[in-house]
């Protein structure tokens, strides 16, 4: 791959498993200086030991994503410590398992607040960074096949997916200019902790009768067979911070083994 992202200085929100953990370890493997940037502290400086005790450069910066006054405190540590903000990966979300017509108000603010604003935040505030530093910069966003597709049992989840490519695309618009891109990927089924959690909820409202048998069900239409693993993402996560990808803005690039067809 054409490019590089060594030494490049990344914020990888939602990092301290999952997705986000995967999205990190790569990063860093390939020479980019991460930040494991979560709302559990614990559990980030944990993978940030993990990353540098193989070799890579990480450190683990605590934060909540909905509160500005905290992303814009995340973003000043990431430039004390490694002088400046090359990339940021707003990756935190939050889903719960819920039938259309029982969704509540509180359900609904709850998950816009973290995916919704929590993206748009993270956005405008490594965006103000880059600008400053006038040397450009990249931000990928995490959106989901739910971001393309509605699905009954996920409606407010989704509504706050179809909002991270709203404010991609938007972004993207409103930045060209300073010479930042903005994009964002959409992952499908990918087996982490997140799905071990919706596979409770589906258990807990009757919607199934035994573990793994939602995402199993919520799987076949997989093109490719099976459900992901964050290694399966990391590919299309690191392109989009390479220099490889520095023509690429406003796209939203599916990695969902081919459940969506866009």
């Amino acid at each position: 791959m054409s490019g590089s992202v060594k030494n490049k200085v990344v914020i990888v929100t939602g990092s301290a498993r999952g997705i986000g953990a995967g999205i990190a370890a790569d990063l860093a493997e390939n020479g980019a200086r991460v930040v494991i940037a979560d709302l559990n502290l614990d559990a980030a400086q944990r993978t940030a030991s993990k990353i540098s005790s193989a070799g890579g450069s990480a450190i683990a910066i605590g934060v909540d994503v909905s509160d500005r006054d905290i992303v814009r405190a995340l973003i000043g540590e990431t430039v004390s410590h490694f002088g400046r903000l090359d990339v940021m990966f707003n990756n935190a979300g939050i889903s719960q398992t819920c039938p259309f017509l029982e969704v509540t108000d509180d359900d609904f603010d709850r998950i816009m607040k973290i995916n919704g604003r929590g993206v748009l935040i993270g956005t405008q505030e490594a965006a103000k960074q880059m600008i400053v530093q006038r040397h450009g910069g990249k931000i990928i966003n995490t959106a989901s096949i739910a971001g393309k597709q509605g699905y009954p049992l996920f409606a407010h989840y989704c509504a706050s997916k179809f909002a991270v490519v709203a404010i991609t695309q938007a972004a993207a618009r409103a930045l060209a200019e300073h010479k930042i891109t903005v994009s964002c990927f959409g992952p499908g089924v990918v087996k982490t902790e997140l799905w071990d959690q919706l596979d409770r909820e589906f258990m807990e409202r009757g919607l199934t009768e035994k573990r793994e048998q939602a995402i199993n069900d919520f799987s076949q239409s997989i093109l490719l067979g099976r459900v992901s693993i964050p290694k399966d993402i990391a590919g299309v996560t690191t392109f989009l911070a390479f220099d490889a990808s520095d023509y690429v803005t406003g796209q939203t690039i599916m990695a969902d083994g081919g459940m969506v067809l866009i």
